[in-house]
């Protein structure tokens, strides 16, 4: 969840900007002021991810604001929003994330609020000023959250080789395993040069992008020395474990984990050899999403259960159960036409993708709810 602030002079405008960021589910506004003083000594206390200002107050000009306001929440977004448009430079360079103009529009407001989740969504979770490895989804390195050159693999088997090594970090691989599994076509000989050549490529490679990673020779066959290279799946599940249980005072921290998983390990790249670890941290990912959006109904948060429930029948489609309680949220909030769409949604799923039916009691309670439904 996504703690905002506002400062705008106009209390009326104060007010609707805050009902259409509440209303899209996923920003919580933890402070709305008029009075740009209030907002300045109240600010850090606050200690906001992104803080919405009005340009043209009277007191004090919400460019002065904002670079008070970046001294003071140094990590917190700035997002302009005012009715006149010759601030826009201005306001860029002051690294303001968005500008936005009144009046404001939802799908406008939408678009920053989805600008404010990617970048959160890209927080190092440990110690910043460590190179990290990110897998989830491809191979990246980042140092002190900034992207590194992109390593430009000789060939997609020196890529896959990399890879592989990394998938079993810090454990010894012989040769002769790597051979048979990279060349099984070719006699021993060629095969072993086109090993020496590939892990050459690789040393290179990561040398050139100024990686500083060992792969190290160690009887007749290699071991990639990570030391202490931080890994973002790593990093992700020790904070996922080390959370306590799903509670008001934590529910932002679990939901910047949700939204920390940006992809499946190794997912651009279908490796065989990945899968077990792929579906494993899946199925991590996949309860403690089911958790906090359960979390999110018994505490009447419905907006942002169904933004989880979503993200979830988006990255796990074949997940029925949470399709169905995702139909129960829609039907707790009145939204019929959305129950009667995720149905038919699951149910063509299954029948083209799987040529299979629906499971019994999903059948059945939505056929009860049809006919509660029906009868009102």
């Amino acid at each position: 969840m996504i703690q905002a602030l506002l400062v705008d002079d106009e209390r009326l405008a104060l007010m609707k900007l805050q009902l259409m960021l509440e209303e899209l589910g996923t920003v919580t506004v933890t402070g709305a002021f008029t009075d740009t003083a209030e907002a300045l000594s109240t600010a850090p206390s606050l200690d906001p991810d992104v803080i919405f200002l009005d340009i043209e107050m009277p007191e004090m000009n919400g460019m002065q604001v904002a670079e008070l306001m970046q001294n003071l929440c140094p990590k917190a977004s700035i997002v302009f929003v005012t009715a006149y448009n010759n601030y826009a430079v201005d306001a860029f360079e002051l690294n303001a994330l968005d500008y936005v103009l009144k009046p404001v529009r939802r799908d406008r407001l939408q678009k920053t609020v989805q600008r404010l989740e990617s970048a959160k969504a890209q927080l190092v979770l440990e110690d910043p000023a460590k190179i990290m490895l990110r897998c989830m989804q491809s191979i990246r390195f980042e140092l002190s959250g900034q992207p590194l050159q992109s390593i430009r693999w000789r060939t997609l088997k020196a890529q896959e080789v990399f890879a592989y090594l990394f998938h079993n970090r810090n454990r010894f691989i012989s040769k002769d395993y790597l051979i048979e599994w990279l060349w099984p076509e070719l006699d021993y000989k060629k095969a072993s040069t086109l090993l020496y050549t590939t892990i050459y490529q690789v040393r290179q490679c990561l040398k050139q992008a100024g990686i500083e990673l060992q792969i190290n020779s160690a009887n007749e066959g290699y071991v990639l020395e990570t030391g202490g290279l931080l890994i973002d799946t790593v990093e992700w599940e020790k904070s996922i474990l080390s959370l306590p249980v799903i509670n008001e005072k934590n529910y932002t921290e679990h939901q910047q984990l949700l939204d920390f998983y940006t992809g499946d390990y190794l997912g651009d790249y279908g490796y065989v050899w990945a899968e077990s670890e792929r579906q494993r941290l899946r199925t991590i990912w996949l309860h403690h999403a089911t958790g906090l959006a359960e979390f999110f109904v018994s505490n009447g948060k419905l907006s942002a259960a169904v933004t989880t429930y979503q993200r979830i029948v988006l990255l796990q489609p074949y997940f029925e159960q949470a399709h169905l309680d995702l139909m129960k949220v829609y039907d707790s909030m009145g939204e019929r036409k959305a129950v009667e769409q995720q149905y038919n949604m699951l149910c063509d799923l299954l029948n083209r993708e799987l040529n299979i039916e629906l499971p019994p009691h999903i059948i059945g309670w939505y056929e009860n709810w049809k006919h509660i439904n029906l009868s009102i």
